[in-house]
């Protein structure tokens, strides 16, 4: 492995990449230069086809490739800027469903001495304003690895100017937490959101496979496949993001909103 990769492992474990790189550079994070890299980000965009070859050697590797991409084309922002933040808590540290419940009573107002607005309501039905639990896990509908290279793929293409970064990382649901990103810091904590994920990891067969200044994707082996499947994954989410649907397409419901996640093979998240 490349010196300079193996600068993102404080642990000196012996490591190796037999993946060919194109030129890239290490990226600290704001905390400061005598701080170690936070990641390894290619100067151009993502070749076709490296992700899943970077995704197939993670095993020996240890490290979890990330498409990236930045504010308005801007890759200074966060990534080649170093805006990047050591978290202050771990994923191990929180429990998922404690914190989607949080999250939950803070938009709904469950919790408070009066009841919110009627209006208010109608953004979480068919629930009220008490958290109605964590979704059931569902089967892969799909080999998960493949699924995920596939879709990486597919976003590679659609966010043609993403580039390629490596993060180390022992399972994707952390790759946030250990480069330090805050694109959601407005409503959660990285920590938090990364246990959160962690949860879909094992329950929906989700893989992180991009992320931009302030956006999310993810691939799902593990979709729901009807409405009644979908709408307690829809109240998770509304509790991880509520912008995806209270500013995202009408009706700005739960309900709504569930629909479209029916046979969803991956979910994109956006915070103001």
């Amino acid at each position: 492995m490349p010196t300079d990769l193996l600068e993102l492992f404080p642990d000196g474990a012996p490591r190796t990449l037999a993946v060919p790189l194109p030129p890239g550079r290490t990226v600290r994070g704001s905390e400061g230069a005598d701080e170690r890299p936070v990641l390894w980000m290619s100067e151009e965009p993502a070749p076709a086809g490296l992700w899943s070859r970077l995704h197939a050697a993670h095993e020996s590797s240890g490290l979890w490739p990330l498409l990236l991409d930045g504010l308005g084309g801007d890759m200074s922002r966060p990534w080649q800027g170093g805006e990047l933040w050591q978290a202050t808590s771990t994923p191990d540290q929180h429990d998922a469903e404690r914190v989607l419940a949080g999250r939950w009573a803070d938009q709904t107002g469950d919790g408070d001495d009066s009841p919110p607005p009627a209006e208010e309501d109608s953004f979480v039905a068919p629930y009220g304003r008490a958290w109605p639990g964590l979704a059931p896990a569902l089967p892969p509908r799909v080999a998960v690895r493949e699924h995920a290279d596939h879709w990486a793929e597919q976003l590679s293409q659609a966010l043609s100017e993403a580039h390629l970064g490596l993060v180390p990382a022992q399972r994707s649901s952390d790759v946030l937490a250990a480069v330090g990103w805050h694109g959601a810091i407005n409503h959660i904590g990285v920590a938090e959101l990364c246990a959160v994920l962690r949860s879909w990891e094992d329950r929906f067969g989700v893989r992180v496979i991009g992320a931009g200044f302030a956006e999310l994707y993810l691939s799902v082996a593990a979709p729901p496949s009807t409405l009644d499947e979908a709408l307690p994954i829809a109240a998770e989410h509304f509790a991880f993001c509520p912008d995806n649907i209270l500013q995202g397409q009408r009706p700005y419901t739960v309900a709504a909103y569930a629909e479209r996640l029916v046979d969803a093979p991956t979910w994109a998240f956006w915070w103001d």
